[in-house]
């Protein structure tokens, strides 16, 4: 069993910046990519950015050229560092881990095994 938490939402203005970080324990496999996900209220949990374990990157069009995912294997921790926010950017973020053989699946929710329980980052206008 894997476990991830999350820190580091709050409240920020618009243009703004936070970053999220998220640290998995337990029983953590050797290969595994980490994503982050968004929920906004009444809509559907929507992909974020990825990275995988040659710390290779996907994001979403929306977050291109503001935020970034970044990880550091030795402590187990993904980041999202996350700049010129936005109203819109307003939502649960969660972290989540896919363990993979050859095939990595960065954008699709059902790969992922292991999800946290979701930091809220509000952006004001």
């Amino acid at each position: 069993q894997v476990q991830l938490t999350e820190s580091g939402g709050g409240l920020v203005q618009a243009g703004g910046s936070l970053r999220l970080s998220c640290t998995a324990s337990g029983r953590t496999s050797s290969r595994y990519g980490m994503g982050w996900f968004r929920q906004a209220p009444g809509k559907e949990r929507e992909f974020v950015a990825a990275i995988d374990w040659s710390g290779s990157t996907n994001y979403v069009d929306s977050v291109k050229g503001r935020f970034t995912i970044s990880r550091d294997k030795s402590k187990n921790t993904v980041y999202l560092q996350m700049t010129s926010l936005k109203p819109e950017d307003t939502a649960v973020y969660y972290c989540a881990s896919q363990t993979y053989g050859t095939t990595w699946y960065p954008t699709a929710r059902p790969r992922y095994n292991y999800w946290g329980q979701g930091t809220q980052v509000t952006v004001s206008s």
